[in-house]
């Protein structure tokens, strides 16, 4: 005797492969936050999405991350007091330097202010740097 439910777990399981639910995770997640947070990495997202269009959304540790080719390349997080960019390599920041100077860093976080989004062109250069770690040559 076929279980009860087990169509609609199929159609959620076919979804998350696709992609639909994992998305809908980072929703979920932008959901939760108070403004000015929640606009703010919203719009983070949209920049992310811009320079990376077929990027993979997904939660990868209790956080909205971005994959291309299966590497997690861009990932952000809400916390009490400041918004965070993560780029899921320590060796990314070092590269940009310069370009980094008025942001407090640690190795794997760069924080910002939750009214603030992160700049376009910052968040390019963080993607460009990552990518060309996570696909050499």
């Amino acid at each position: 005797m076929p279980r009860r439910g087990c169509g609609s777990l199929l159609v959620k399981l076919i979804d998350h492969q696709n992609g639909v639910v994992s998305a809908e995770e980072i929703d979920w997640y932008l959901d939760a936050l108070a403004e000015p947070k929640r606009a703010t990495l919203a719009r983070l997202r949209q920049t992310i999405l811009d320079i990376l269009p077929d990027a993979e959304q997904g939660i990868s540790y209790g956080v909205p991350a971005f994959k291309v080719g299966g590497k997690t390349i861009a990932g952000f997080a809400a916390f009490k007091n400041h918004l965070s960019y993560l780029p899921h390599s320590g060796s990314v920041f070092p590269q940009l330097r310069d370009e980094l100077g008025g942001y407090s860093l640690s190795s794997g976080a760069l924080r910002f202010s939750i009214g603030e989004p992160l700049p376009a062109p910052l968040v390019e250069k963080l993607i460009a740097v990552r990518l060309a770690q996570a696909f050499p040559g």
